[in-house]
């Protein structure tokens, strides 16, 4: 079975866009969860655009399936300026106090509309590799943003992660524009094939949908795929259970 963790960052946008806790993001995530969600995904940025401390704070304390942290390690604490936002205390310290069950490192900047991009680790490895070890010294599973690049992966498996979340958007374009959709999968294929021997654990996401997912499932030794922003829009289309229910069944889960 491939689990379905749901990322509530465009739930959080909606309700930022105004003064109020409408929707309430523990609420949504027990919806998500009674409806069949394995687990929940959220990626505080500095700026908490979306998934504010706050949120983080809330679902740890109430969650009882997988919690995952997404974001970049290297980001530091930041006054938020705001009333009624919590400071951001910088991502380590965040997922070192709230000790999710899987932490996902991500090498976005500040700029960033979303991650666009995996670890370049010839050029970040020696940085990354003690917070890898950091938080799998605390129970944390971790998991690394790549590219479907296997010469990437490997170097992954030497500084000791214990995932890798391969980056769809290259595939999610593809079937899109119905644009060299084989080729390309099969870069994931083989990307995946090379982290099953070097005995990484496979997670993906970005951009993956009810039309691209059913293919993508059967990427070898896939075990979790995280899902917001099409789920989100679906969610509007058809409602938040049925929805979670759609994915599950694309990832061809019986429920």
């Amino acid at each position: 079975m491939i689990a379905l963790s749901v990322n509530l960052n465009k739930i959080a946008l909606i309700r930022n866009s105004r003064d109020t806790t409408n929707p309430d993001i523990p609420q949504h995530a027990k919806m998500c969860i009674d409806a069949g969600a394995n687990g929940i995904t959220v990626h505080p940025r500095p700026d908490q655009r979306h998934i504010r401390v706050r949120d983080c704070y809330d679902l740890a304390g109430m969650l009882d399936v997988e919690f995952n942290i997404e974001g970049n390690p290297t980001t530091d604490a930041r006054v938020s300026g705001r009333d009624g936002v919590e400071d951001y205390p910088g991502f380590m310290a965040l997922v070192k106090e709230l000790r999710p069950t899987q932490c996902t490192l991500v090498p976005d900047g500040d700029g960033q509309l979303t991650s666009d991009h995996g670890f370049d680790l010839r050029r970040d490895g020696e940085r990354i590799a003690p917070l890898v070890q950091e938080l799998k010294s605390l129970g944390i599973r971790t998991s690394l943003f790549m590219d479907p690049d296997p010469e990437q992966i490997r170097l992954a498996a030497q500084i000791g992660t214990d995932r890798i979340e391969l980056y769809t958007e290259t595939y999610a374009r593809a079937c899109r524009y119905n644009e060299e959709v084989d080729s390309i999968f099969q870069q994931f294929v083989l990307a995946a094939e090379v982290a099953l021997k070097e005995g990484l654990a496979i997670n993906a996401g970005h951009d993956l949908d009810l039309n691209n997912l059913p293919r993508f499932a059967t990427v070898p030794g896939l075990q979790e795929v995280s899902i917001g922003h099409a789920l989100t829009v679906d969610a509007i289309r058809i409602g938040l259970a049925s929805a979670v229910t759609a994915y599950q069944r694309a990832l061809g889960n019986a429920l």
